[in-house]
């Protein structure tokens, strides 16, 4: 147990198959000891059929939560041991449909005795814990239906690294970079238009000196984002959320929520109300941000964009 206590909660998987290991090898036994024939990773397939009914494997795989392929070694096996039998549906010919053998029904009338005393054990063994393993299963489960494991070390790894990304005010040493990380994401999608040159060419002039600001991502010291709002000449909006790119190399670390969070925090501090984005929609991540910062579909004003395909805006104080 030293190895799992120095290595921590990382371990669960290795120590929930040593645990499996240890239940599956006591469970061989004890099969061995009742004189049934069948192995312990049969169990959930056998259970599913001694209920009487033919099943096909898709039925079943659905049922007990394996997977097909994983169903199908399993029947294979169950064959050649002669506790089940497969033959071709009566319904749709195209199909096979399993069952229990004539040696598979003998096994659900001698089992019965198996079920009482596992069932006293195992209830016996709970009785002696402070923490319902049962329950706790239960509930593992349904936590990682709704999130898998994977998906929770991944935010976790995009919080981790998010904290090392600092967003800072635009200074002329980061006008390559905000030109260089625009044309690549354009380029890649669409081609460049004459506003595009017009503001990447010289955003001092264009963005910043009529009243715009641009904020830059760092991560490791490293320009990796950057977006900008634009002082727009509007009487619903002060400001519009131009230019926002991240580097591929830096994608999956949070950055583009960072970026929309500074940009509405700068854009409330200087009073806008409402803020105001283009876009089109086959930058599906990106709509997908916007939408997660609160930006929703307006229809009606005019672009210098040919790409433009959607126009969103975000209410941002009254």
């Amino acid at each position: 147990m030293d190895f799992y206590n120095n290595a921590g909660k990382m371990a669960l998987g290795s120590r929930l198959r040593r645990l499996s290991e240890q239940i599956t090898e006591d469970a061989g036994q004890v099969y061995q000891m009742y004189n049934v024939s069948l192995h312990p990773k049969w169990f959930p397939v056998f259970h599913a059929l001694s209920q009487g009914q033919d099943k096909t494997i898709t039925a079943i795989a659905e049922e007990i939560g394996h997977s097909h392929p994983s169903v199908s070694t399993i029947i294979r096996e169950m064959v050649k041991q002669g506790i089940v039998t497969e033959k071709k549906d009566k319904q749709d010919g195209r199909k096979n449909v399993v069952c229990l053998s004539k040696k598979g029904k003998e096994v659900v009338s001698s089992i019965a005795p198996q079920y009482t005393d596992v069932t006293n054990a195992i209830e016996d063994a709970l009785s002696q814990t402070r923490h319902d393993l049962w329950k706790a299963i239960e509930e593992w489960e349904f936590l990682l239906k709704q999130k898998s494991l994977l998906r929770r070390v991944q935010e976790q790894k995009k919080m981790r690294e998010s904290r090392d990304v600092q967003i800072v005010d635009y200074n002329p040493a980061y006008q390559e970079a905000f030109k260089q990380l625009n044309e690549e994401w354009i380029s890649k999608y669409f081609k460049m238009e004459a506003a595009d040159h017009k503001a990447l060419d010289n955003p001092q002039q264009n963005i910043i000196d009529p009243g715009g600001h641009i904020l830059v991502a760092l991560y490791n010291n490293e320009p990796v984002g950057v977006c900008a709002l634009m002082k727009m000449d509007d009487p619903v909006y002060e400001y519009e959320l131009v230019k926002m790119a991240v580097s591929p190399k830096a994608q999956g670390k949070n950055i583009g929520w960072l970026l929309g969070i500074a940009a509405i925090d700068k854009a409330r501090s200087l009073g806008a109300k409402k803020l105001y984005l283009e876009s089109n929609t086959i930058l599906k991540p990106a709509i997908n941000l916007y939408h997660k910062l609160g930006f929703q579909k307006v229809i009606g004003h005019t672009t210098p964009y040919e790409r433009c395909n959607i126009q969103m805006e975000l209410v941002i104080g009254i």
